[in-house]
């Protein structure tokens, strides 16, 4: 790996949805997206940077589709579908990390043996000082909480400088900028303002960890080539989420 003199960030967690593993408004895992983001980590790896990975299950399952007329599924099972979604992706991800020379380890929540380490906070961290991606998946384990909470959780555990959460938008808008073209692009945001604005970053169980614990959040467009390696850099990217003394221009 590089010298780490010119890294913003140590230790990061990439919050990654489900939906960027896909192709654009479908299901499932794209070979062809699956590459581009992989080279993207594997960039921001070689910059020195440790890289914990969490990421969604909806281009798998939405617990939400189990509702209304489809109510036969109960929430909680639901939920722990979601988490088996969230493995499968994480063996699609390690495969394409380790198929471009990345040593990559998956860890669950879940315990999948057969398939994936049991996630132990001291090993996870022994791993990353080993130089490998981690990738983190299952959750934490338990239903009714989101990726987006299991994010913040693990980026407590195991100290991370900060939350990398990868959008296909170039960070947080006023407003959906697919649908309105006048929607405002936040340079800063304060963890209060993202709740007392009702941003959809992400939940707000999340946003409270963060905030108890002033874990910064940096929501970025992931889609533009060479993103990832420049929000770890600290390079102005996206959309910073933090205390006000905590600026990433700081």
């Amino acid at each position: 790996m590089s010298d780490t003199a010119d890294l913003r960030y140590r230790r990061v967690i990439l919050k990654l949805s489900g939906e960027s593993l896909a192709e654009s408004g479908k299901r499932g895992i794209s070979g062809a997206e699956m590459a581009t983001i992989s080279n993207q980590i594997k960039l921001a790896h070689e910059s020195g940077c440790q890289i914990a990975i969490v990421n969604g299950g909806g281009n798998i399952l939405r617990g939400a589709q189990f509702s209304g007329a489809n109510a036969t599924v109960g929430e909680a099972t639901a939920h722990y579908m979601g988490m088996l979604a969230t493995v499968i992706n994480s063996l699609a991800l390690q495969d394409a990390l380790e198929g471009i020379g990345l040593p990559t380890r998956v860890m669950s929540a879940l315990p999948v043996d057969k398939v994936a380490e049991k996630f132990i906070r001291r090993r996870a961290i022994r791993h990353l000082e080993k130089g490998r991606v981690v990738i983190l998946s299952g959750g934490i384990g338990c239903p009714f909480v989101t990726t987006d909470t299991a994010a913040a959780q693990r980026a407590l555990e195991i100290d991370a400088d900060v939350i990398l959460k990868a959008t296909r938008v170039d960070g947080v808008y006023s407003d959906d900028p697919e649908i309105n073209p006048h929607a405002v692009l936040y340079d800063h945001l304060s963890y209060q303002e993202v709740i007392a604005k009702k941003l959809r970053v992400m939940d707000a169980t999340a946003i409270a960890l963060c905030s108890e614990h002033r874990k910064p959040i940096l929501v970025f467009n992931f889609k533009r080539d060479g993103n990832i390696v420049r929000a770890v850099r600290g390079e102005t990217v996206g959309t910073w989420i933090g205390d006000p003394s905590d600026s990433q221009s700081n």
